[in-house]
Parts: C-alpha cells; sequence; structure tokens
C-alpha cells in the first residue's frame, strides 16, 4: 500500500471536513395550532398542511 509522504496539515483536513458540522433543524410554527413542526412536513399535532386539512386525529391520541 503507497503511504502518504507528508503528514497533512490541519488547516486542509479542517477545511475538507467543515460541511460535516451539525445543524440545528429549523422550526417553525403551525399556522392553525401554533405548535412548533418542520418546514414542509404535516403538523402532528392539529394534522394540517398548507392551510388545509390532511388527515384527522383521533379524540385519544391529541389529549
Amino acid at each position: 500500500m503507497p503511504n502518504p509522504k507528508y503528514k497533512t496539515p490541519r488547516s486542509k483536513t479542517r477545511r475538507r471536513r467543515s460541511h460535516l458540522r451539525l445543524e440545528i433543524p429549523n422550526v417553525t410554527k403551525c399556522p392553525q395550532c401554533k405548535e412548533p413542526k418542520l418546514p414542509h412536513r404535516i403538523c402532528l399535532s392539529c394534522g394540517s398542511y398548507d392551510g388545509r386539512q390532511v388527515f384527522k386525529l383521533d379524540a385519544e391520541a391529541q389529549g
């Protein structure tokens, strides 16, 4: 196996790995129930998406 001839500097390693950082998810409020939700996803508390009701939640599951 070929081995590296020189040690890779820390700056080059860190530049290469700069996009591997963790990102905080962008949380928005649901326009119907004002609960936090991820964008472009169905609200898990009221079941709405884009201003319309997508699915109906059971009364037992909500409370």
